[in-house]
């Protein structure tokens, strides 16, 4: 009894600390895990962007964690200021009528706005388009086609708090959602041809459709990574595929890779074709391992 008065109160403090230590990922094996620097590992084409002849990756492609994640600002009840976004050049997807995105996504709290992830930024003067969203935490795959628009979510809620790979493939009429590499949901999609006029715009956690949020952008509020786009609808096996890789996991199929945005300490595009983006308001940070569990 008198050695519980005299150390129990060291002993509280210490098991406090440690707690505390533990909630921040201090423990967390990857925090003490290789991290790959930005560009360690890209897709060279030997010919050129959007060449595919004698393609392959160089570079460190082992899949290590990435040193660092993009961090967004979002809309906190459709009232912030603050917000932030990349906007990338225009893809070449006019030469397709199918496409898959990826990419990991890690929110700590659920907003009233769409949080759109990957979009081609359609609207009433670009009305072929897609968009990968979360809404309601759930995963919802957006797509128009001659002003027709079809959206279906993923039957799956994105867990806050924790690191999540959503994918969503289109072709032939349908598409699929999966999450963490598993079938979350399938539909119909409308999507053909995304138009690559200049005035086109791409974007990594923004969007134009302003139906969640009235008179404003809708914008992803979390850390987003590892984004990925092809021409081609991966099959599920690939998908997961993809997911076992983790987060630093590189491109599948790379003669079908479009685009490829690590967001490894910047907005470049790795894939080969140049399509680096620019950032408004996104930071980079390297304590983002808390909430990832490798696959």
């Amino acid at each position: 009894m008198e050695y519980l008065m005299t150390y129990g109160w060291a002993i509280l403090i210490i098991a406090v600390v440690l707690g505390a230590l533990f909630q921040l990922g201090v423990f967390n094996a990857g925090t003490f895990a290789p991290r790959a620097p930005p560009g360690a590992c890209q897709v060279f084409r030997p010919n050129g962007p959007n060449t595919v002849q004698f393609i392959n990756l160089e570079g460190v492609c082992s899949g290590e964690l990435p040193q660092y994640v993009g961090s967004f600002i979002g809309c906190s009840g459709c009232g912030s200021t603050t917000l932030s976004w990349i906007n990338t050049p225009n893809p070449d997807l006019t030469s397709t009528s199918a496409l898959t995105v990826s990419a990991w996504i890690y929110t700590q709290t659920s907003i009233p706005c769409d949080q759109p992830i990957f979009t081609s930024l359609f609207n009433a003067y670009h009305p072929n388009g897609f968009g990968l969203v979360l809404t309601n935490m759930k995963p919802l795959f957006v797509t128009s086609n001659a002003f027709t628009t079809i959206t279906f979510d993923g039957a799956s809620n994105v867990i806050t708090g924790s690191w999540t790979n959503i994918v969503a493939t289109s072709a032939l009429g349908s598409g699929s959602i999966y999450v963490n590499g598993v079938l979350s949901t399938s539909g119909t999609t409308t999507y053909t041809i995304v138009s690559n006029s200049v005035d086109t715009n791409f974007g990594i956690g923004l969007d134009n459709d302003t139906y969640q949020c009235p008179g404003r952008y809708s914008h992803f509020n979390g850390t987003i990574s590892n984004v990925q786009l092809y021409n081609t609808s991966l099959s599920q096996a690939e998908v997961m595929a993809l997911y076992e890789e983790g987060i630093g996991g590189a491109p599948l199929k790379l003669q079908n890779l479009v685009g490829w945005w690590p967001l490894n300490g910047n907005a470049n595009d790795y894939s080969g074709n140049n399509n680096n983006g620019a950032s408004s308001g996104v930071t980079y940070t390297n304590q983002w391992t808390s909430g990832y569990t490798p696959p």
